[in-house]
């Protein structure tokens, strides 16, 4: 099916855009019922809605002209939510409209609002806006609404939900009643009925149906994964797929700071983007996608509409969305007019039944499974590798150093070394622990904590601690190194463990405990490889500055053995092995049996002290009861001298008698 009569500028922009068939809610606005009147249109996302409206409008705008006049007060204004779908709605309108020598003029927040001031006063003939920036240059009298013959309100339903709707009736007064009006909506709640209402006349509704299951050119995938295996399954992810662009989904913006630095430290070309970054930056984070100089983004919901990358293939979520409409929205930014994307879903066991709620809520079916393993990967390498390595055709320039090669080398080491330079430009992928196997682990170990001192422990996966660290037993002598990051900047063990391995030349098995302190983090090197790490962490990195130097001595807490510190003993002769309560600073010594007061043992503690051995001390008999929240500064030797040590008789209810004098301090 083609487009119905166009006029003639912007029929040759689709040709040249290769727009061959319309899209339904394309064909819809078209329409003899449709043309002239006021739209209320529902359509999902990814449906051609931008440049619907903008044929839609073509008539009003031109009329029977093929070119527009010189640019003064503007005849059409365009109202978007977000900074990032206003600017896609500048740029599709500007190619739209190319031929007919329209100018488009932006006017968003986060943007120098002197230069939008010029550009409105030299002239437009389309304005496209969030709705605070407009509202600020209609207050300031810097935008001229008295030539407007079409008002476009777009993603509607996103406007309401941000607290947009004060905005949006302000600026629909203010613009003059001739206009025509269309509305544009994912859905529609009472609230779009009653804006519709209330500024549309005689408005035309068009629901367009959506394909069944949600995005028909969306493929859903859950991916089981274990609690901490998040982070590395979105890495397999990524190079299961190898999609030109990907956009990988956080709930907030520290998450996707620590996935960007995860990612960037694996070698992959990644950008951010997030509420906290400027226009400018975000910006150009997107124009990084567009060139093809980043492959992935990692963004917040900032980035769930108004993104519209032709070469967006697969859409991660890393964090599941809060509502079945914010899992639609992402993943339309893939699967758009026609093209196929994937979109997968990272599923916790604890955020299982939620993502079977999100699915069922949105109608939409995924393919359940295991995240891609580390060996798939490793052949689809393989088969790639042939197909980017004999698909260009061979130069002259090609087979004179082929055979230059071939006189000095072996084919076979030569098609080795060719392997490896093609692998060393991939990030490595990582091993995944399958989700059932990790909870047979878990019941494994609550059976039997203490596993046997001669079992194999290099089968172990690496043990994290609460803090980051991590540690993994090493069977062969080592060297301390030292790394000037702590866990004030962030410092984990999960990013580290890649960073030290691409800085040293060396891969993860080559390192023992990650130690990490507030400032600095310490960890082990295999002596083996020690000196060649050293060397080589010394060279500057392009890509951090984070120093690396060696230790002299291993970390007093490590060479323990990470236990804590005994409590001082008293040197008391025979009794030197007793650990008195008074001489025990840390509180972890339980008094011996002869250490506690003894009183007139009764039938059921015959045999054992009178007093409990967790008692709270007694407040000398005042209230009648042990005080509370209140510590007995009586007892407790601060100055270590054995004269202040108490007696037996003087622990509290020991003898019966209260406690005349209390010490201070």
């Amino acid at each position: 099916m083609s487009f119905p009569a166009l006029t003639p500028p912007l029929a040759r922009a689709l040709a040249e855009r290769n727009y061959d068939s319309p899209t339904p809610v394309q064909l819809a606005v078209l329409g003899e019922d449709a043309v002239g009147r006021d739209l209320l249109v529902s359509a999902q996302t990814g449906s051609g809605k931008t440049v619907a409206y903008g044929l839609a409008m073509a008539r009003d705008l031109l009329g029977d002209a093929e070119r527009f006049a010189q640019a003064a007060a503007p005849l059409a204004l365009i109202v978007a939510p977000t900074r990032e779908l206003a600017l896609q709605v500048q740029r599709e309108l500007t190619w739209l409209y190319q031929h007919a020598g329209a100018r488009v003029v932006s006017c968003v927040g986060g943007m120098d609002p002197r230069r939008e001031q010029r550009e409105l006063a030299a002239g437009a003939h389309i304005v496209v806006g969030t709705p605070g920036r407009l509202c600020d240059h209609l207050r300031r009298n810097r935008l001229d609404t008295s030539e407007l013959k079409v008002v476009v309100l777009d993603e509607a339903d996103e406007m309401l939900n941000l607290g947009f709707r004060e905005d949006m009736e302000f600026i629909l007064e203010t613009t003059p009643e001739t206009r025509r009006t269309l509305l544009f909506s994912a859905t529609f709640p009472r609230g779009i009925v009653a804006l519709a209402k209330q500024y549309q006349q005689d408005a035309f509704r068009i629901e367009v149906a959506g394909d069944e299951g949600g995005h028909a050119d969306i493929e859903y995938r859950a991916i089981r994964v274990a609690p901490g295996d998040v982070e590395h399954a979105a890495v397999n992810v990524l190079r299961f797929y190898e999609a030109p662009s990907a956009l990988v989904f956080c709930n907030t913006r520290d998450a996707v700071r620590h996935l960007q630095a995860a990612l960037l430290e694996r070698g992959f070309s990644v950008v951010a983007l997030s509420g906290e970054l400027t226009q400018n930056e975000r910006t150009l984070a997107l124009q990084s996608l567009r060139d093809g100089r980043a492959r992935v983004c990692v963004a917040t919901d900032v980035a769930a509409r108004g993104i519209d990358l032709p070469s967006l293939d697969l859409v991660i979520h890393a964090d599941l969305p809060n509502d079945p409409e914010v899992m639609q929205h992402r993943s339309g930014r893939t699967g758009r007019a026609g093209r196929k994307g994937t979109s997968v879903l990272l599923v916790p066991p604890a955020r299982r039944r939620r993502a079977e709620l999100l699915l069922n809520l949105s109608g939409t079916e995924a393919v359940w499974g295991t995240a891609p393993q580390a060996d798939e990967i490793r052949k689809l390498d393989h088969e790639r590798m042939k197909e980017v390595l004999f698909t260009e055709e061979t130069t002259s320039d090609d087979l004179e150093l082929a055979k230059a090669l071939l006189a000095e080398r072996s084919a076979e080491d030569i098609a080795a070394a060719l392997a490896r330079l093609y692998r060393a430009r991939l990030p490595s992928p990582e091993d995944i622990i399958d989700p059932g196997e990790e909870r047979g682990r878990r019941e494994h170990r609550s059976r039997d904590d203490r596993a046997p001192r001669g079992d194999d422990r290099s089968e172990r996966p690496r043990a994290k601690s609460a803090k980051g660290s991590s540690k993994h037993e090493m069977t062969e002598p080592t060297v301390w190194f030292r790394a000037a990051i702590g866990r004030r900047k962030n410092a984990e063990a999960r990013w580290l463990l890649p960073m030290i391995c691409r800085r040293g030349g060396i891969d993860k098995r080559d390192i023992g405990a990650i130690k990490i302190s507030d400032t600095t983090t310490e960890f082990e090197i295999s002596e083996r490889v020690a000196e060649s790490f050293a060397a080589k962490v010394k060279r500057p990195d392009k890509e951090d500055s984070i120093r690396i130097e060696l230790v002299t001595a291993a970390p007093q807490a490590a060479a323990a053995g990470e236990k804590r510190p005994r409590a001082p003993q008293r040197d008391d002769g025979d009794d030197a092995h007793v650990v008195r309560r008074s001489d025990d600073p840390w509180n972890v010594g339980e008094p011996k049996q002869h250490d506690r007061p003894r009183g007139k043992p009764d039938a059921k503690h015959q045999g054992r002290p009178y007093a409990k051995p967790h008692a709270k001390p007694h407040d000398g008999g005042k209230s009648g009861k042990p005080a509370f929240g209140k510590k007995n500064k009586t007892f407790g030797n601060k100055s270590g001298d054995a004269k202040y040590a108490p007696s037996v008789t003087e622990w509290p209810g020991a003898s019966g008698k209260k406690n005349k004098k209390k010490r201070r301090g």
